[in-house]
């Protein structure tokens, strides 16, 4: 009898291995199915931009490279510019103390009397035009 109990243990087993079988033959069939199902429904334009992304990354690494190599010449040149820098921030204020003169100076030089008339004279008046006569007043030539 133990022929009869392995013949029996060997089609039961042949029949548990035809239903796992058979299981997995349809999981995968309802999986192809969903996955043509998802790709017929992906819109063309989203296929594009997929297909467009490698090249999309590597140009937007060209240009963070570019964009750091940007930034350290930048660096680079205001460093090299920083002693000039150093030097306005120096000589403004004097500059601005000697304009700041020379306005006292001219002020002052125009307060003199008889400096409008030299500046006429020379050619080199101030920036008021002459002023005009009143219009109800008349002028009359001197005799």
């Amino acid at each position: 009898m133990p022929g009869a109990e392995l013949l029996s243990a060997a089609q039961a087993a042949v029949g548990a291995a035809q239903t796992a079988a058979g299981q997995a033959i349809d999981a995968a069939q309802q999986t192809a199915g969903y996955a043509f199902d998802a790709a017929v429904r992906l819109p063309p334009a989203s296929a594009q931009l997929a297909a467009q992304l490698p090249d999309l990354v590597e140009n937007l690494s060209i240009a963070v490279d570019r964009l750091n190599s940007t930034i350290d010449r930048l660096d680079r040149t205001l460093a090299l510019a920083d002693p000039v820098f150093a030097t306005y921030d120096r000589l403004l204020p004097r500059l601005e103390a000697m304009i700041s003169l020379g306005e006292d100076i001219f002020g002052a030089l125009a307060k003199v009397p008889g400096v409008g008339l030299l500046g006429r004279i020379t050619g080199r008046g101030g920036d008021e035009p002459p002023p005009e006569p009143e219009p109800g007043k008349r002028s009359r030539p001197r005799r």
